[in-house]
């Protein structure tokens, strides 16, 4: 035989597949091309790599102990590069050797159980939700556990059997030529769907797959201070894998239902209330709604439209627990539109009081008229 792989290794030739990969693992961090870039060191690590591969893989090792060679280009004994071109490296067993796959690369039969998948839902609050918090039933489609099989997928007093076409591998090989040589490849087995087993008689109520689909009700304790756009997540609450596999994760979005008063900006409240002019001149007590109920506000004299009243603490709870925000009250001056006789003369009156008596639209520049004071208001000159 003109290569012996078990030599090219370092191993006995009753080695355990434990104690061959690591051998390749010893060599192949000594021989990688990253490490050592050397054209004679490459070589030599392709024909350790290709070493490893016959002989983690069974039916090819026993394939090399009884006299002929997989990579031979005619099939039997050689020292033909065969399969290393570069269609042919077997970069999956490289990454297995190096990061803990199993011996050449073969699923196992145990791969069939994966993590289900993670959903996202979405809740409705309201803004007093939001701020102080809730405990909520949410409802949602989900996969859960199969009652009947338990997540076996098979059906009671039947079990899975080796699949017979990859044997347990969930994988099969195939050689083909080309002007490289010959370039091996792998693929997941279409028989068993590279899960090594099948099930002949699968579980009536969940045709096989281990889980079933049903809306689930779940009490979730949404805290104080969320906000809309915020994700809960909900570790483990998500949907069955397959096979009985663990379960997703929730994501919960809340969603916050627009309020007829405030506008929420962070964890501040922001609300307009109009008062009529004469309130705004002579001031007033307003009942003010909050999240905590009614209060009283009160209103200096003079307040000018825009003014902005501040109630500390009355908005949204911080999510951090450390307070609350803001409520922000901005006034708006409502001025009349439409006057009776009454009305419009003692209005013209008060005017003729201030001094503030001047024709409609005939203001002059003048000392201590409203032009004068309109014009010092804006700082012009």
């Amino acid at each position: 035989m003109a290569r012996d792989y078990y030599q090219i290794l370092g191993v006995r030739r009753d080695a355990t597949q434990e104690e061959i990969k690591k051998a390749y693992r010893r060599l192949a961090r000594e021989l990688h091309p990253d490490v050592n870039p050397d054209p004679e060191t490459q070589d030599r690590f392709k024909e350790v790599t290709q070493a490893y591969e016959v002989l983690s893989d069974e039916s090819k090792r026993k394939m090399f102990d009884m006299g002929a060679d997989p990579f031979a280009p005619s099939g039997g004994g050689g020292g033909g590069a065969g399969g290393f071109g570069a269609a042919g490296f077997p970069f999956d067993d490289i990454m297995n050797a190096f990061f803990g796959g199993g011996a050449g690369g073969g699923r196992r039969p145990g791969d069939r159980v994966r993590r289900g998948r993670s959903i996202k839902v979405r809740v409705e609050l309201d803004l007093s939700e939001t701020a102080f918090g809730v405990t909520k039933d949410v409802t949602f489609p989900t996969a859960v556990l199969c009652d009947t099989c338990q997540g076996e997928g098979t059906a009671k007093g039947s079990k899975r059997h080796t699949c017979d076409m990859c044997q347990g591998r969930g994988e099969v090989s195939q050689v083909t030529r080309s002007f490289l040589g010959q370039v091996m490849t792998t693929r997941p087995c279409p028989q068993c769907s590279g899960e090594g087993s099948v099930i002949t008689n699968p579980c009536a109520d969940c045709a096989g797959e281990g889980r079933v689909r049903e809306k689930v009700t779940r009490k979730v304790q949404i805290p104080a201070g969320v906000e809309d756009g915020t994700q809960i997540q909900l570790a483990g609450e998500g949907e069955v894998g397959p096979n009985g596999g663990p379960r997703g994760d929730i994501f919960l979005e809340i969603v916050q239902r627009p309020h007829p008063v405030f506008e929420r900006r962070g964890d501040d409240l922001h609300c307009t209330v109009t008062v009529p002019m004469t309130a705004a001149a002579l001031g007033a007590s307003l009942t003010i709604e909050t999240l905590d109920g009614n209060e009283e506000v009160d209103l200096r004299p003079g307040t000018s439209s825009g003014h902005v009243v501040t109630l500390e603490g009355r908005g949204c709870t911080h999510l951090d627990g450390g307070g609350r925000g803001d409520m922000r009250i901005q006034v708006n001056v409502e001025t009349p539109s439409k006057l009776d006789e009454e009305q419009e003369s003692l209005l013209r009156k008060f005017a003729e009081l201030r001094g503030e008596d001047h024709p409609p639209g005939k203001f002059s520049p003048g000392h201590g008229n409203f032009f004068t004071r309109l014009r010092d208001a804006f700082g012009t000159k």
